[in-house]
C-alpha cells in the first residue's frame, strides 16, 4: 500500500469513527433519558437521573473547557455542573462561563473536551485494557493472541469501574454546538493558508507536517475506537433495562430530538 493510499485510510478512518460515536454518543443520551423518565415520571427527577451516570465524563468536558481558556488568558466567570433545561428546552448537563474571545482561542477552548477525552481513553484503553497487544493480535490475524488479549481485559482489576470511566467520559467528550460556533472561520482561515503556501512552492514544509498529522489522526481514530467498543455492554445494558421498566410499567418513550449539551 502506498504512504499517500495509508494517508488517506487515516482520514477516512478518523471519519468513519467519528460518525460512529457521535450516534453512539445520540443515542446514549436520548435512552439515558429516557429509562431515567420511565423510572421516575417527572422531568425534573428524570433530568436529574440522566445527568448522574455521565457525571465523570461532564466534569472531564467542563474541567477542560474552563482549563484551556485560563490557559489562553481567556476569563472564566463561572462553572455549573447541575443539569437543567435551557430556554430552548434542551437540557444542558453543564456549562462554563467564558467571555467573548478571536475565533482562535474560541476554537482551542471549544476542541478541549475532545483532547482530554481522547487523552483518557487512549490511557484507559493501551494502560488498563492492554487494547496494544489486541490491536497487535488482529493486525497478525493470531486467533489465540486475539482470545488471550481478550481473556486478559476480562482479568483487569476492577474492569467495570475503568469500562464504566471510560463510558462516562466517551459520551460527554464530543463538542457541543455551541462549542462549534467558531470553528468554520478557523477551518477556513488554514484551508487559505494551505493553498497559499503550496501556490508559493512551500509544499515541501507542507511534506514535512504531514506525517505529524497522520499520526495525529491515527491515534484520534484509536481514541475514537476504544470508546465505541466501551459503549457496546453500556447500550445493551441500556436496551435491556429501558425495555424491561417500560414492559413492568406499560409505558414506552418515543425520540425525537436528543438531549444536548451546551456551553454559554
Amino acid at each position: 500500500m502506498s504512504v499517500g493510499a495509508s494517508n488517506w485510510l487515516s482520514v477516512l478512518a478518523v471519519i468513519v469513527t467519528l460518525v460512529l460515536l457521535a450516534a453512539l454518543e445520540r443515542w446514549v443520551h436520548q435512552h439515558i433519558h429516557g429509562v431515567a423518565f420511565l423510572l421516575t415520571r417527572n422531568k425534573d427527577a428524570a433530568v436529574l437521573l440522566y445527568a448522574v451516570p455521565l457525571f465523570p465524563g461532564v466534569l472531564l468536558h467542563e474541567f477542560s473547557h474552563w482549563a484551556a481558556a485560563n490557559l489562553l488568558l481567556v476569563k472564566t466567570s463561572g462553572v455549573s455542573l447541575l443539569p437543567k433545561h435551557d430556554r430552548s428546552g434542551h437540557i444542558r448537563l453543564g456549562s462554563v462561563t467564558i467571555e467573548r474571545t478571536d475565533p482562535v482561542r474560541s476554537s482551542l477552548i471549544g476542541v478541549a473536551p475532545l483532547v482530554s477525552g481522547s487523552l483518557v481513553a487512549l490511557y484507559l484503553g493501551y494502560r488498563m485494557f492492554g487494547v496494544g497487544a489486541l490491536g497487535d493480535a488482529l493486525a497478525r490475524g493470531d486467533f489465540g493472541a486475539m482470545l488471550s488479549a481478550f481473556a486478559a481485559v476480562l482479568r483487569v482489576p476492577d474492569m467495570w469501574l475503568w469500562l464504566y470511566l471510560l463510558f462516562a467520559v466517551a459520551n460527554a467528550m464530543l463538542p457541543s454546538p455551541s462549542d462549534r460556533e467558531t470553528w468554520p472561520p478557523v477551518i477556513w482561515f488554514l484551508v487559505i493558508v494551505v493553498s497559499v503556501a503550496y501556490v508559493l512552492g512551500l509544499s515541501r514544509l507542507l511534506l514535512d507536517l504531514a506525517p505529524l498529522v497522520v499520526i495525529g489522526l491515527r491515534w484520534l481514530a484509536v481514541a475514537f475506537a476504544v470508546t465505541i467498543v466501551a459503549d457496546v455492554p453500556f447500550v445493551i445494558l441500556i436496551a435491556a433495562a429501558e425495555w424491561l421498566v417500560g414492559s413492568v410499567g406499560g409505558q414506552q418513550v418515543y425520540y425525537s430530538q436528543p438531549p444536548r449539551r451546551k456551553r454559554k
